[in-house]
């Protein structure tokens, strides 16, 4: 690219502590709030902000989780008694973004927030704990089918990074590949060699190269159940 492209803004910075969850009461860190003025940025994500389990959350490759504040429109039309569609924070996002969506971003852009560099490493695959927090049997399988799932950072370069940030495009190497196309392909169920071979030449994270590469190599979709209702 020949110049820095400005793709949005940040609304929000959001972090939180661990409390127990829904009426499971399983530990979670998801109810997210407004973090004000500058905040510090490390390799494993936002200072002070915590996850509950480290095994399917956080983490180099899920630093910072990202979700496009107008997705909040759709989902109040959807369920408009539902109050924590009212403000950012709601599906547990770091970065409130606005200007931009999955659609807009690929997989290895490289980004400028603030003064923290980051790299787009992957989307969000929903979990049973967005049941939980809705209230809502089947939440994780909505915002899976809709694609309105948001997007993970990997922090390339620690900083600092506040709302009114301007999220700059610096590097765009796999234009084809946006994290909406990736994540369609799970919703899908797609197993065709042709159209994962080149999926498998991204730069992803462990946990999607070996859900594609089994998908690849098998013929046959991952079980969601353990993911989706907190089930084995």
């Amino acid at each position: 690219m020949p110049h820095p492209l400005s793709l949005g803004q940040v609304r929000s910075v959001l972090t939180g502590s661990i409390r127990p969850l829904g009426a499971r009461q399983v530990p979670s860190a998801i109810d997210k709030q407004p973090a004000k003025g500058p905040q510090a940025v490390h390799e494993l994500g936002l200072a002070g902000d915590q996850q509950a389990d480290r095994r399917v959350h956080g983490g180099i490759d899920k630093a910072v989780h990202c979700y496009a504040w107008s997705h909040y429109a759709w989902w109040q039309a959807h369920y408009p008694q539902q109050p924590l569609f009212g403000q950012p924070g709601a599906f547990g996002e770091n970065l409130s973004l606005d200007g931009m969506t999955e659609n807009d971003v690929c997989i290895g852009d490289v980004l400028q927030i603030g003064s923290a560099r980051f790299a787009v490493s992957q989307g969000r695959q929903p979990c049973f704990k967005l049941n939980l927090r809705f209230e809502l049997p089947d939440m994780a399988a909505q915002v899976q089918d809709s694609l309105r799932a948001g997007w993970y950072l990997r922090v390339l370069q620690e900083g600092t990074l506040q709302a009114g940030d301007s999220v700059t495009l610096l590097e765009r190497p796999h234009p084809d590949y946006s994290v909406a196309t990736l994540l369609a392909l799970i919703r899908d169920r797609e197993t065709r060699p042709a159209l994962l071979d080149p999926v498998l030449q991204l730069p992803l994270p462990d946990s999607w190269r070996k859900l594609f590469a089994h998908r690849r190599a098998a013929g046959e979709v991952e079980d969601w159940a353990r993911r989706m209702q907190g089930t084995d």
